[in-house]
C-alpha cells in the first residue's frame, strides 16, 4: 500500500540526541546518505555532501520543488483538500505532496483534513515551516526510489530511519528481514551504517536511547524508547 509518513517533523525532537554521535564518526568529505529521508528533518541539520532518498514520489517532488524556491499555498480549504485528494493527476506532484501531508491530520498521508476548534490554518503554518526549512536544502541530492536500488557512493555514512517494525501503516509493505540484511551488506562494503529503530538484531549495537511520547491518534499517547543502532560489521 501507499507509504504513510507519520509526522513530517518526527525526527526534529531526537536529532539533537543522535546527530552528534553520527557526526563524530563522519570523515571529512564523506557522503551522508539517507535511504528513508522522510520529512528531511535530520538531513537538513547536516552539512556537506548529502543524498536524501525516499520511495514516496510526491514527498520527493515537494522537497525538490522547495529546493528550487517553491512556496506552498497558505490557504487550502476542506473542499480543495478533497478535490486534490480525488484528482491527484490533475495537480503538480509538489502540491499533492504538500496537501497530502501538511494539510492532513497528524501529518499522515491523506489522513483527513486537518482542522481544530481554534481554527488553526494548517496550510499557512505548513507553508511557513517548509519555506524556512528549504533554506537548509541547498546541495542535498534528492532521489526517489527503493532503498534497495540506491546507488551509494563508496565509503558513505548511511543513516536509516525505516518504517518501524510492528507499525500498522506498513503491514506487508516493508520487509524488515530484507532491510537488516541490506544494512549488513552495506557495512561489509565499507559504509558506516546507523539505524533508528526500537529494536534490532544482535549484530547491531545500540549507541543511544531516547525516550519520547508518541501520539497514535487523537485519543492515545504512549511512551516509547527510540534507539540508535550501529551495524557492527
Amino acid at each position: 500500500g501507499e507509504k504513510i509518513m507519520q509526522y513530517m517533523g518526527s525526527k526534529n525532537r531526537i536529532a539533537k540526541h543522535i546527530l552528534p554521535i553520527m557526526i563524530a564518526e563522519r570523515k571529512p568529505d564523506q557522503w551522508w546518505v539517507e535511504p528513508f529521508v522522510g520529512g528531511a528533518n535530520m538531513i537538513d541539520k547536516v552539512k556537506g555532501k548529502r543524498i536524501g532518498n525516499d520511495n514516496h514520489r510526491y514527498l520527493i517532488a515537494l522537497h525538490k520543488a522547495l529546493q528550487s524556491g517553491y512556496i506552498p499555498p497558505t490557504e487550502i480549504d476542506k473542499d480543495m483538500y478533497y478535490e486534490i485528494k480525488s484528482n491527484q493527476e490533475k495537480y503538480s506532484d509538489e502540491l499533492v505532496g504538500f496537501v497530502g501531508f501538511l494539510c492532513s491530520f497528524g501529518g499522515k498521508w491523506w489522513g483527513g483534513y486537518a482542522a481544530n476548534k481554534k481554527g488553526n490554518n494548517y496550510a499557512d503554518r505548513g507553508s511557513r515551516v517548509l519555506t524556512k526549512q528549504a533554506k537548509s536544502f541547498n546541495g542535498i541530492v534528492f532521489k526517489c526510489g527503493s532503498y534497495l536500488e540506491m546507488d551509494i557512493p563508496p565509503n558513505s555514512l548511511i543513516y536509516c530511519d525505516p518504517p518501524y517494525e510492528g507499525t500498522t501503516a506498513y503491514k506487508g509493505g516493508f520487509n524488515h528481514g530484507v532491510f537488516w540484511q541490506w544494512c549488513r551488506e552495506k557495512a561489509a562494503e565499507g559504509h558506516i551504517v546507523f539505524v533508528s529503530e526500537y529494536n534490532a538484531p544482535v549484530d547491531f549495537e545500540c549507541v543511544k536511547e531516547i525516550e519520547h511520547k508518541t501520539i497514535l491518534d487523537k485519543n492515545r499517547q504512549y511512551k516509547r524508547v527510540e534507539k540508535l543502532f550501529r551495524c557492527k560489521a
